[in-house]
């Protein structure tokens, strides 16, 4: 599922809390955000697509979740935080190559040919990966180690990167093959960018192998890649990126453009990205995997940089002027997304405090983020009563409507959609500090869901006064309008 994930170390954030984010850009996938109790959590799991039957633990945490409203091909749980304040956000649909899935080819499923003969299952893949994870973990080194083990065993049928994160680190697994897999710990001073491609441009495996700082991998990782010949590197060093990735003419239009936005907008000055002298330009290849930030990244960056779609670029798809490369690279902000979760963890905070999970649903150029307290045993409705009906009674179907709406007549909704992107978190974020105070006076824990549920009601009457606003626009453009003073 192609996507865009960024992750922001906790001295590279403005309030020292790890950020993960991701766009989850299913094919307008309807999403919910909802709480998964250990009670509702399954014993034994079987996947829609990989056919594939595993036995759980007994001892589930309490989760957050963004499951599909359609479980035809299973749960895509996305991402979601839980009761130990742990994030999980899976996946970003990654790149290989012809060398890596020669020599550990995905394990895909194989139904009998013949009566009498048995079905073989796949591995695991998005669908599973949150569901059979986050439960079980309590901090994001042990979610490294918990799925690694559950790919080596199993397999997995596509590639993938996954992040975790909890008060102190964030890391980053990529899978390799079908049963090889590498993690790497992004340093605390810096955000990381990943736009569908295999991006860890450096690996040291005697950490790997040895203390385990900041990187892990699969038992045999360094053993394959000396058979099967994958290291390019002309020196002693090593790129997973030129072993285990790509960089073909489709990553040039669909995925190095978004690393090159990203980075040029956090570290403008730090490289030259513009101009015949550029270190990097929209199709290079090497741009690097992390960087520096050159100032502290905040929520409302993250969900900037997620709804982008090259704006002060002559790439802008909805640029006025008439330049030959507008609209040819895939935005970073795109139509079809189903749900943007930015999981912050305020390691700073009570721990009832920490986990805020900030939520929008449809396209992230004309939806707005709301933020929410994880430490919860229930969603308010207005995020988790969603069907696959159009509906202004939630955010999924109040923002897709929004987007759909605002696009075709963006010069003159945009206003509206502006002050809305604002007036949400402004907003959501005096409600949390409202009830920061509150909970750490008293310690209710009712507080919480209480705060929730007037966030929820807020976000419900800023949509609705700017879905007037914007319907009154889209229709005063209507081809089928007419009036007098046309003739």
């Amino acid at each position: 599922m192609s996507c865009t994930t960024i992750l922001v170390g906790k001295k590279a954030s403005h309030d020292g809390s790890t950020m993960i984010a991701r766009n989850d850009d299913g094919f307008f996938d309807e999403k919910k955000l909802i709480v998964v109790e250990p009670k509702q959590q399954p014993r034994k799991y079987k996947s829609v697509i990989g056919h594939l039957e595993i036995e759980l633990p007994d001892n589930p945490l309490r989760y957050t979740a963004c499951p599909s409203i359609n479980q035809a091909n299973g749960i895509w749980a996305a991402c979601g935080i839980n009761a130990a304040n742990v994030a999980m956000t899976a996946t970003e649909t990654i790149t290989s190559n012809p060398r890596v899935l020669g020599a550990d080819p995905y394990v895909v499923y194989q139904k009998a040919e013949k009566r009498g003969q048995k079905d073989i299952p796949g591995g695991l893949g998005e669908e599973d990966l949150v569901t059979l994870v986050l439960p079980y973990i309590h901090t994001a080194r042990e979610g490294v180690v918990r799925l690694g083990s559950l790919l080596e065993q199993y397999g997995t049928y596509e590639a993938n990167g996954i992040a975790f994160s909890d008060r102190d680190e964030i890391w980053w697994l990529e899978t390799i093959g079908g049963h090889h897999w590498m993690a790497r710990r992004v340093k605390d001073d810096e955000y990381v960018l990943m736009p569908n491609q295999l991006g860890i441009d450096h690996f040291d495996f005697k950490d790997a192998f040895g203390k385990q700082k900041e990187y892990m991998c699969s038992a045999d990782l360094k053993e394959f890649v000396k058979k099967h010949h994958l290291n390019r590197n002309q020196d002693d060093k090593f790129n997973p990126r030129l072993a285990f990735g790509s960089a073909s003419d489709q990553d040039h239009v669909y995925n190095t453009p978004r690393a090159w936005y990203i980075a040029r907008h956090f570290n403008p000055r730090t490289c030259r990205w513009d101009g015949p002298d550029a270190d990097y330009t929209p199709e290079s290849n090497d741009i690097p995997w992390s960087f520096v930030p050159e100032h502290k990244i905040t929520p409302e960056d993250v969900k900037y940089i997620l709804s982008s779609y090259y704006q002060g670029t002559k790439y802008n798809p909805y640029t006025k002027a008439e330049y030959p490369e507008k609209g040819i690279y895939r935005p970073i902000g795109i139509s079809r997304t189903g749900v943007m979760a930015i999981l912050q963890i305020r390691g700073y905070m009570p721990e009832a405090l920490q986990g805020i999970e900030w939520i929008c649903f449809g396209a992230n150029p004309f939806n707005t983020v709301l933020p929410v307290y994880t430490n919860v045993d229930k969603m308010p409705k207005y995020l988790s009563d969603v069907s696959l009906d159009v509906s202004t009674e939630n955010f999924y179907w109040g923002s897709r409507l929004l987007g759909a709406l605002a696009d075709p007549n963006y010069g003159t909704s945009i206003q509206f959609i502006e002050r809305y992107q604002n007036a949400v978190p402004a907003k959501g974020r005096a409600l949390v500090n409202e009830y920061d105070r509150r909970f750490m006076e008293t310690q209710d824990p009712a507080l919480l869901r209480e705060a929730n549920e007037k966030l929820a009601a807020m976000a419900k009457k800023e949509t609705t006064e700017t879905l007037n606003k914007v319907l009154l626009d889209a229709s005063k453009n209507m081809r089928c309008g007419y009036s007098r003073a046309d003739n």
